[in-house]
């Protein structure tokens, strides 16, 4: 987990595709730590949309504690893993755990946490010698034309619908956030960033679903969001292709003394 930079490549060969990314990071834990038992357990903190990364963690006798402040979201989990995955409905500033874990993964969902002792919260939740993993990244239209053309569909409404760095981070640059902080953080160390290259074609309809989860669409008023989504319909053909690296941020709790 030494290396460091945008160019460094996962350090395990059982992620197929960028599928199972759970796997990918309890995988490379093991494989620079070892874990207190053979199960060692698993915390996502509020996150986006996780429920399609958690099914694979049980059957690997991973024991999964899921978080999420909305509760219809965790009805949703429930839906697509087994019974015996704990749920928690907290935001992550107001989990209180009763104990650490070997595991904290977060998917898509640090920008939505209080900046404000996020890290110290954070290791709140992991084990001395644990590991943070964050995943996300920006889902894009590849082909430049249809992209502009959803750009100017949108434009009444939104003027961009990423997600800026939350600590002004460049896109340049060679560390992206989280990393970022996590390298200034007194309580994290190890810092590693990966990327993870997908690529793959949506129909228009699976498009717009995702867009119903970006945060720049959430926070739109109802009304507005159901035109835009409108207009974006209107001009997109039926499917689209789509570039979706994964930016992976792996990162070890310091061991108190």
């Amino acid at each position: 987990m030494g290396r460091q930079g945008r160019d460094s490549r996962p350090a395990v060969e059982d992620l197929e595709g960028g599928e199972d990314l759970l796997a990918w990071c309890v995988a490379a834990k093991k494989r620079t730590t070892r874990w207190r038992s053979s199960s060692p357990p698993v915390a996502f903190p509020s996150p986006a949309a996780p429920f399609r990364r958690i099914p694979a963690a049980p059957q690997r006798g991973v024991a999964v504690t899921a978080t999420d402040p909305d509760g219809a979201m965790l009805t949703e989990l429930r839906k697509h893993v087994p019974s015996h995955v704990r749920t928690v409905q907290a935001a992550f500033e107001d989990l209180r755990p009763s104990k650490r874990y070997g595991l904290v993964y977060a998917a898509a969902a640090l920008h939505w946490t209080n900046p404000e002792d996020r890290w110290s919260r954070m290791a709140s939740l992991v084990e001395p010698g644990g590991v943070f993993a964050s995943f996300g990244g920006p889902i894009e239209l590849a082909d430049p034309a249809v992209a502009q053309t959803v750009r100017a569909a949108r434009s009444p409404f939104l003027a961009r619908d990423d997600v800026p760095s939350p600590d002004g981070t460049p896109s340049e640059a060679e560390m992206q956030w989280p990393g970022t902080e996590l390298q200034r953080s007194e309580w994290f160390t190890e810092v590693q960033q990966t990327m993870i290259e997908r690529r793959f074609t949506l129909t228009a309809d699976d498009y717009i679903g995702h867009l119903s989860a970006v945060s720049a669409y959430l926070v739109l008023p109802d009304a507005e969001r159901e035109q835009v989504f409108s207009q974006i319909m209107r001009v997109l053909p039926e499917t689209v292709e789509i570039n979706a690296d994964i930016t992976v941020h792996l990162a070890r709790r310091h061991r108190e003394p």
